[in-house]
């Protein structure tokens, strides 16, 4: 009896073995899953409306930190997505569940584009169409990602797609420039999902055969030289901060830096002075120095503030300084945090292998993006495309394409990717 009895609790013990050593399915049978199939049918019959929304939103202006009126209506849209727990947090983000089948308060797969452009209020912006290119200011960065996700939770929706964590789709403000990541960097210290988000994808540029894995560090200042400033014949001998502001020009471009890990730096705006016929009393410039290494760009950074510091020692040993020196004011506007998501992670696996199956060779790279905040924390992130073309992006003669075979084939990448990650069922 008992050789009898313990017979099927061998057999349990063998068949609970198996299913433990079952391989896990691949990504890319996710493509095969009957609900994604039915997914992108409703992309491809709902394109147009994809299109109009894409028009739609470049036509609400948004400036670095004046997001207010495109967050608005993309609240609205998010909502006719179908989405739950609709919200506007405090930093302006705006964002939407697609409910998973988890327990509630679970982790949460956030995907999220940028609502914010890099052009300055008052720049005219109306979409112009030439066949199936939409020319205006913004439409490719950041404008489209966000009507693909808003198309991306209508056609889950409608087709009853079931995935085991929630997703959190959002339109964040502050990427762009003097924005410097303030959007994501809240949502990562003190939004509501902070403690639950287990993946993060940006969706940010079209090309569907790259992700970026790898954050760009950047650190950017503002310095101001001043000077006691007087007339340039009268008061001419006397401390220039031109001078030194120029000097350190000089003298940041003479910085050896390694092409690997790529590290860079510019001189990039200036501006002060009184009148031709004045010795400023005051002039500025901003200063940019980016790398892939988080320890090479603080090497640049200390060169760099030692260069201001000798410039402003050589112009006062070398002019007069009897109506006073010349000083400096050194402000950080920027500073984005390198980081890296291993391309053994899970979530970069996934985004290769679907990549590859839809006939693409995937391609890892480096940029600096909304993902620069969660890898700097060692949350898994990439950046991913949206589909489609696009060209001359931050100029106002940015274009994007709309062909629908390569939009479509485009866009299908990005959902494939995300579905794997939030594990489709």
């Amino acid at each position: 009896m008992r050789h009898i009895a313990f017979l099927p609790l061998a057999a349990l013990m063998l068949s609970a073995g198996a299913a433990m050593a079952a391989p896990a399915p691949k990504p890319e049978a996710v493509l095969k899953n009957k609900a994604y199939d039915a997914a992108v049918r409703i992309l491809d019959r709902d394109h147009d409306r994809m299109v109009a929304e894409i028009i739609a939103l470049t036509e609400i202006p948004a400036p670095p930190f004046k997001e207010a009126a495109r967050a608005a209506a993309y609240r609205e849209m998010l909502r006719d997505a179908g989405l739950t727990d609709i919200e506007t947090d405090e930093e302006g983000n705006v964002m939407g569940v697609y409910r998973g089948t988890g327990p509630a308060g679970g982790p949460v797969v956030m995907i999220a584009a940028h609502l914010d452009t890099v052009f300055p209020e008052g720049t005219p912006i109306k979409v112009r169409r030439e066949g199936t290119r939409l020319h205006a200011p913004g439409i490719g960065d950041d404008t489209r990602s966000l009507a693909v996700l808003l198309a991306y939770a209508r056609a889950m929706k409608e087709s009853g797609i079931k995935v085991r964590r929630d997703i959190v789709f959002v339109g964040n403000v502050g990427e762009e420039g003097p924005g410097d990541l303030r959007g994501v960097r809240y949502m990562m210290a003190k939004g509501k999902y902070k403690d639950r988000i287990e993946s993060f994808f940006s969706m940010d540029g079209t090309d569907p055969s790259r992700f970026v894995n790898g954050g760009v560090g950047s650190k950017r200042y503002r310095i101001t030289y001043k000077g006691p400033g007087g007339h340039s014949f009268g008061a001419f001998g006397l401390v220039n901060p031109m001078v030194a502001m120029s000097q350190t020009v000089l003298d940041l471009y003479r910085i050896p830096v390694p092409a690997t890990p790529k590290t860079t730096y510019s001189a990039s705006v200036t501006g002060g002075g009184t009148s031709v016929n004045s010795i400023p009393n005051e002039v500025y410039m901003d200063f940019d120095m980016r790398s892939e290494s988080p320890e090479e760009l603080a090497k640049v950074e200390k060169a760099f503030l030692a260069i201001v510091d000798k410039s402003v020692e050589g112009e006062n040993a070398a002019r007069s300084t009897r109506e006073g020196p010349i000083t400096t004011d050194i402000k950080l506007i920027g500073d984005r945090p390198a980081g890296q998501t291993p391309l053994t992670a899970p979530i970069a696996r996934t985004a290769e292998a679907i990549i590859r199956a839809k006939g693409l060779t995937p391609r890892a790279s480096f940029s600096s993006t909304d993902s620069n905040i969660p890898m700097s924390l060692g949350i898994p992130a990439i950046t991913i495309g949206s589909g489609g073309e696009a060209g001359r992006g931050h100029s106002l003669d940015e274009w994007i394409d709309v062909e629908k075979t390569r939009s479509l084939d485009g866009a299908s990448v990005g959902l494939g990717i995300l579905l794997a990650t939030a594990g489709l069922q």
